[in-house]
């Protein structure tokens, strides 16, 4: 049975829309947490797909959270061997520190619902099924465009939203994966970002009730052609 290996650093940021979705798809997924298993000895070959997924810290905090250099050599030994790679929000932030990119915080934190903007490239790509569709963002850091990678999407506050290299290798700033009916998960967890930002949880929670039952059904067909562009 093909495989994906989730690299999942707190229990309410797991795959989401997308774990259902890929078991649909013919996908078994295992799940590592990297605060106590040993990436050293992943193989990093192996998976059909690997996927690094967020957490409130930065891809740069290696003398806070020294696991994620152990988490860096994993994505290094992936792209060495050009499998497929996904990383969302602080995944895909790994991935650019990987390629030698800056990550760095933003003036503002992003948190909330709204649309990508999309690239040429990027409309023609998966990420076409959420053209002005709004979508979850939550993060406080922004990653410079990796060295040999396409950009795919931008928002006003957040310019390199999302990047691609190759058919088989997918940064995602934002939460497609997030799943809508478990965002109180995500109000409480985050509770004390929200409030250091000054954003309102009511707001958040009403927006996902809105936009998110569509937002699955996008998030799914990204997903699904993304996938079909390197099986």
């Amino acid at each position: 049975m093909k495989t994906v290996l989730a690299v999942r650093h707190l229990g309410f940021e797991h795959l989401g829309v997308w774990d259902a979705a890929l078991a649909d798809f013919g996908f078994e997924v295992l799940y590592c947490d990297p605060t106590v298993d040993d990436l050293d000895s992943i193989d990093a070959v192996e998976p059909d797909l690997l996927v690094i997924l967020g957490a409130p810290i930065g891809a740069y905090d290696d003398e806070l959270y020294p696991f994620l250099t152990s988490e860096v050599r994993l994505i290094e030994r992936r792209l060495a061997v050009a499998r497929p790679l996904l990383g969302i929000c602080l995944g895909a932030q790994l991935i650019a520190r990987a390629l030698g990119a800056k990550v760095a915080p933003m003036a503002d934190k992003e948190i909330g619902f709204s649309p990508l903007e999309l690239t040429e490239v990027g409309l023609a790509s998966p990420l076409g099924h959420i053209e002005d569709w709004p979508v979850l963002h939550w993060h406080g850091d922004q990653f410079d465009l990796p060295e040999g990678s396409t950009l795919l999407a931008s928002t006003e506050q957040c310019p390199n939203q999302a990047f691609a290299i190759g058919p088989n290798v997918l940064g995602l700033q934002c939460h497609l994966e997030a799943d809508a009916r478990e965002i109180e998960s995500w109000l409480v967890g985050h509770c004390a970002e929200l409030i250091a930002s000054g954003r309102d949880p009511r707001a958040i929670r009403a927006d996902a009730a809105r936009f998110g039952p569509q937002l699955e059904t996008r998030a799914t067909r990204v997903l699904r052609s993304w996938i079909a562009g390197w099986e």
